[in-house]
């Protein structure tokens, strides 16, 4: 028999119509009927087997019951997987900033700094010392004078006094506007004050400085250290995301990161902010109006 009219059979029985029906077993009324072919049987429950297969993979894919399935993390595990990676981030940039330090060390050390000769190759001639006059002047005489004669009664009392007083003029600018949850504790080492705002708040510098440290460790997430003129030091901890890198130049008021609620320690978003002057933690408070 030619190939054609067995497949002509064999799609003809598929189409082939049947009847179901159903009857009332006792007074064998005929209650429902339905004509079929072996065709949409096999369309009804293909249909039906692929409609399960997505569902059951929706199930998975988006609720906690494939934790339930053999070899797959739980929650627990997942959250140690993470942590373990953010550690060997953190260790992997560590070494990295050791490894660069060391080397320049070594360079340092053997003599292989690179010196910039065409200063030495090029020097400026416009200046000729021989026409500068050092001749002073009646009135310069007599001025210095009278300021030696001034100086002459001052106390070194009085100077550090000046200088604390210096400290206290600086203006500073808040790094962040909200609500202090906690205050500068030195007894229970707690060397800043906790600031509560609303999400995405922009942090900004509290004076001019450079960046000098801007990482991330476990127990506080994002940090950035900024150091200022008069031996001024501000750190701000458990940011979400950090604008300004390290070694960079900022001014009071410049935005430098956004508050978050990162490392262990935090326990919701707020700004961790620490004042530092001669290596002495001071109350920010005291200095800086939130």
């Amino acid at each position: 028999m030619p190939e054609n009219k067995k497949e002509k059979i064999i799609i003809n029985k598929l189409r082939h119509k049947y009847r179901l029906i159903i009857y009332n077993d006792n007074t064998f009324e005929e209650v429902w009927n339905k004509h079929l072919s072996r065709l949409n049987v096999f369309s009804i429950f293909g249909s039906i087997t692929i409609l399960l297969i997505v569902i059951v993979i929706l199930i998975i894919a988006y609720t906690p019951l494939r934790e339930f399935i053999p070899g797959y993390p739980d929650g627990n595990m997942s959250r140690n997987i993470k942590l373990n990676e953010i550690k060997l981030d953190s260790i992997e940039n560590e070494i990295k900033i050791r490894d660069q330090y060391f080397s320049n060390i070594k360079n340092i050390i053997e003599g292989n700094i690179s010196i910039d000769t065409q200063l030495f190759k090029n020097p400026d001639t416009s200046l000729k010392n021989s026409n500068i006059s050092n001749i002073k002047s009646k009135e310069d005489s007599m001025l210095r004078i009278q300021v030696e004669i001034e100086d002459s009664y001052n106390l070194n009392l009085q100077t550090e006094n000046t200088q604390n007083s210096d400290f206290k003029n600086i203006r500073f600018f808040p790094p962040l506007k909200g609500v202090i949850t906690e205050n500068f504790n030195i007894a229970e080492n707690h060397y800043g004050i906790d600031i509560v705002a609303a999400p995405k708040k922009v942090i900004s510098a509290t004076l001019d400085g450079t960046i000098t440290l801007s990482t991330w460790t476990l127990e506080t997430g994002y940090i950035i250290q900024i150091q200022h003129e008069n031996n001024i030091v501000s750190v701000y901890k458990h940011l979400s995301h950090q604008i300004k890198a390290q070694g960079s130049h900022v001014k009071a008021g410049d935005a430098i990161a956004i508050i978050g609620n990162s490392g262990e320690y935090s326990s919701g978003p707020h700004l961790h902010f620490e004042l530092w002057f001669k290596g002495v933690p001071i109350d920010p408070i005291e200095y800086i109006i939130f």
